[in-house]
């Protein structure tokens, strides 16, 4: 299951709305691919492999194929609010805000992806709280 409950099989996840031809970058277990207060320029989706979403020395979560991470980095420009690091061997597709955009003109859906999993975030922060 992804974090808004989808199963990653499902005609509607990332990995099938990016399509075969978008780049990946591939990280060995142990990796940092980025720190908290880096600066973000793209996001990331999980084609292969799990990552660990850290806040400090605190396990935020894991995530696994077909999730995203690095998201608030399009949307407000802001540095790294977490460090992500690969948990086993990985390989994410980086997308870019031109990348995005193009995927959101031509797919809306993405978008609203997207905005499920910031939601669910958000939900899961403030009952944390």
């Amino acid at each position: 299951m992804g974090v808004d409950g989808d199963m990653t099989d499902d005609a509607d996840s990332f990995s099938l709305l990016l399509g075969t031809d978008v780049p990946t970058r591939d990280y060995k277990a142990g990796e940092t691919i980025f720190r908290e207060g880096d600066p973000g320029t793209e996001f990331y989706v999980v084609k292969r492999g799990r990552v660990r979403v850290l806040a400090g020395n605190r396990l935020l979560e894991t995530l696994g194929e077909n999730e995203i991470f690095g998201e608030m980095a399009l949307i407000d420009s802001s540095p790294r609010s977490a460090t992500v690091a690969a948990d086993t061997d990985v390989t994410v597709a980086p997308i870019t805000e031109k990348q995005y955009l193009f995927l959101v003109r031509h797919t809306p859906y993405f978008a609203l992806k997207v905005m499920r999993v910031l939601a669910n975030r958000l939900r899961r922060q403030n009952k944390a709280v």
